[in-house]
């Protein structure tokens, strides 16, 4: 469901560039928000609500495209400044964690679809995978994961699962004929059964919802 009320328009001021940068970052995915990724974004109400000219998007920015991915990362290094002890987590609670911040902010992944579908050469499914494969590494190194395990597999089928379902989950709510938020919680269980079956262990640990970082 769209929500109007996306924040009052910044005026405009004089500020400096990484500011005014965050301005028509946060302006657009409040729009985008509003509106839902397939209605596209307005430049020039973008511009309006940031408080600035149109004229600076493309200056900053380039092009639309860039503008989106843009938006994106900006919101995962504003969830990341908030992880705690994120890559020191499990295998199970890093994905759990990452499902249920997934949920908490549907837009992301809405984006990134738009993006992936587009074949964008500069959006990056996996922005941290250094840390990842690390992460992975430990995980079977430390009995988290199967030592003969397929890790980096894993992980990327485990990121399909919850960012797939997030694009779809309200119309597989539709059409199953129960609540969006009712369909979440039997599709969490269902995915944390998977996530014990890959570690081989019995489902013995509580879901994580602290706020992560992005992978």
């Amino acid at each position: 469901m769209k929500d109007d009320a996306v924040g009052p328009t910044r005026g405009r001021r004089t500020r400096d560039r990484p500011r005014t940068e965050t301005d028509l970052l946060e302006a657009t995915f409040d729009l985008l928000q509003r509106d839902g990724v397939l209605a596209g974004v307005n430049l020039q109400e973008v511009a309006d609500r940031a408080g600035v000219n149109r004229g600076q998007i493309y200056q900053y920015f380039g092009d639309r495209r860039s503008l989106l991915r843009a938006a994106v990362a900006h919101r995962a290094r504003v969830w990341a400044a908030g992880a705690k002890g994120h890559w020191e987590a499990s295998f199970v609670r890093r994905r759990r964690a990452m499902f249920r911040d997934a949920l908490d902010h549907p837009g992301v992944a809405l984006i990134e679809a738009l993006l992936a579908i587009d074949r964008d050469p500069d959006y990056h499914a996996l922005p941290e995978i250094e840390r990842t494969r690390a992460a992975l590494q430990r995980d079977q190194e430390e009995g988290g994961l199967p030592s003969g395990a397929d890790g980096l597999a894993m992980h990327a089928f485990t990121v399909a699962a919850y960012k797939g379902y997030v694009v779809f989950r309200v119309a597989l709510a539709r059409d199953i004929g129960v609540p969006v938020e009712d369909l979440d919680r039997r599709v969490l269980a269902v995915f944390d059964e998977v996530l014990d079956a890959m570690a081989g262990e019995a489902p013995d640990e509580p879901p994580d919802t602290s706020p992560q970082a992005v992978e």
